[in-house]
């Protein structure tokens, strides 16, 4: 018989599904002719206009340290949209939003540059009828974050009269270490309230990391397994194939372990491990992950010799092209001791994850690209298959794939057909796109959209970017007192150093493989 084949149905939203459409408001971008206005935020304004999300009175001012005109820096963004899109270019609508593009230069302590961005603003005002709803973009240095705060304060343009809000978005890092994340808190907080301030985390803005809370808390089936009773570990792996790219300098300074842990890690792991909240109201979410980051036992400096591994790239060869090693890469130093890779063993300290390991590393140059959090669950118990001739039981693996492609997949065993009793381990597998169809997204459109909306969940609260630096600080401490000896310790196209396999060796685990 022939072989019939059923299509997966795509599910289409009903009018009542869909997201309502944003309000009047003019979005300013501090840094606004840097590398991520460009790639990212203006293709994500882009995005939402194409979707109808994008209200007709919008605008958008940029604010920047180059000496262009608002007419130069159109010219100059229209072949940027062109270049960095995430799907075909409508003319009209192309127009359309840079015709609502306007500039602003000069330097971001100055004064008289805030005087230039509310006279601007009054005009866009006027023109769009924006109705005096500002939101304010920082896509520059964190060294300007406080500066800017500051200036925005002082010039005015933070306080909110007459129904008109403001909120204020801070891209990442936010601090280089608790004291200053507490420092950064204190001096922004002296300008905007709590519900003015987004503390972004782009990852934040995938679909399949919003998905977790859904997956957990609407499925019966596994929120009663999601516990100590059954989970034997968990494992968060964030990988990168590329480099340093041109961020050398920057990045030089920071290292992965401030680059990637307070924030992208961690609130994936705070949102796998959380308790369910009251509600998904932004300040009920942010409650129960604070707790849980909290909850992270600190590693003692005898604890981080052994749960804390950090490794350098050195040369390696992907499909027959050589890499270069990380102490060759533009801006970085030839004797640089700055971590690419980390890899960290941290426990819970509440009921729910009693006893159970909790596994992250990330790192640049890897095998492949992927996120990913693999829950891994205790094996069954073995005597009952002692007469046959099964030798082993694989545990279950509940797989929630990030990027580049989003799904989940869960593997168990199932018996091999044939007159013998043999296991084998299949998966099943959900693809975001099989089910709900693909759209091409930079990843900020969710996060430009709530912001604008008004909803935080999706950004941190100053408790739980403190509570996550608390848990990052005694590592830095122990790795800034012992220099590491042994730089370059891994090839660039590999999985990391071997102090990293032999981090789960030691517990008698080992890493999930990951298709290259």
């Amino acid at each position: 018989m022939p072989q019939i084949t059923k299509e997966r149905p795509i599910v289409e939203q009903t009018p009542e599904d869909k997201p309502r459409q944003t309000g009047p408001c003019v979005m300013v971008i501090f840094g606004g002719t840097g590398d991520l206005t460009a790639r990212k935020l203006f293709p994500a304004l882009y995005n939402l206009a194409k979707s109808n999300l994008l209200s007709r009175e919008f605008a958008v001012v940029a604010v920047g340290r180059n000496n262009y005109t608002t007419d130069q820096f159109r010219e100059l963004m229209g072949p940027q949209l062109q270049k960095f899109a995430t799907s075909a270019i409508d003319p009209d609508l192309r127009d359309w939003l840079l015709r609502r593009l306007y500039y602003v230069s000069g330097d971001f302590g100055d004064p008289n540059l805030y005087a230039g961005v509310a006279q601007t603003l009054a005009q866009v005002d006027k023109d769009h009828n924006t109705h005096g709803n500002y939101f304010f973009y920082l896509a520059t240095s964190p060294v300007f974050f406080g500066t800017i705060a500051d200036c925005l304060g002082a010039s005015g343009l933070a306080a909110e009269n007459n129904g008109q809000w403001r909120r204020v978005v801070f891209e990442k890092p936010f601090g280089h270490d608790l004291d200053s994340a507490k420092e950064l808190n204190q001096q922004v907080m002296k300008v905007l309230n709590e519900d003015q301030i987004y503390r972004i985390d782009h990852y934040l803005g995938k679909e399949t990391v919003q998905n977790i809370l859904v997956f957990r808390f609407s499925n019966g089936i596994f929120e009663p397994i999601w516990n100590h009773r059954y989970v034997d570990h968990v494992q968060i792996t964030v990988g990168e194939t590329v480099g340093v790219e041109k961020r050398g300098g920057y990045f030089d300074m920071a290292g992965t372990l401030r680059d990637m842990v307070p924030n992208h890690l961690l609130q994936l792991l705070s949102l796998t491990t959380m308790e369910p909240p009251i509600s998904f109201s932004s300040n009920a979410v942010h409650d129960e992950q604070a707790k849980i980051l909290r909850s992270i036992q600190p590693l003692s400096g005898a604890d981080v010799l052994h749960c804390a591994i950090r490794g350098q790239y050195g040369e390696g060869e992907v499909n027959g092209e050589r890499l270069p090693a990380y102490r060759s890469e533009e801006g970085v130093p030839p004797e640089s001791r700055t971590e690419t890779f980390v890899a960290l063993k941290f426990r819970i300290d509440n009921w729910r994850w009693a006893g159970v390991p909790f596994y992250l590393r990330t790192g640049k140059r890897l095998a492949t690209r992927h996120t990913e959090v693999a829950i891994q669950f205790k094996r069954a118990p073995f005597v009952l298959f002692r007469n046959t001739s099964v030798s082993s039981l694989k545990a279950n693996q509940l797989v929630v794939h990030i990027a580049p492609d989003e799904g989940i997949s869960l593997s168990f065993g199932a018996k091999v057909p044939g007159a013998q009793m043999k296991v084998g381990a299949v998966e099943m597998d959900f693809n975001y796109s099989d089910y709900f169809g693909t759209s091409p997204t930079t990843g900020y459109e969710i996060l430009l959209y709530d912001g604008i909306m008004g909803d935080q969940t999706l950004f941190q609260r100053a408790d739980m970017v403190e509570a996550g630096w608390s848990a990052v600080d005694p590592i830095l401490d122990v790795w800034k007192a012992l220099p590491p000896r042994d730089f370059p310790n891994y090839a660039a196209g590999s999985w990391g150093p071997q102090e990293a396999d032999d981090l789960m060796t030691r517990d008698g685990r080992e890493w999930r493989r990951i298709p290259e």
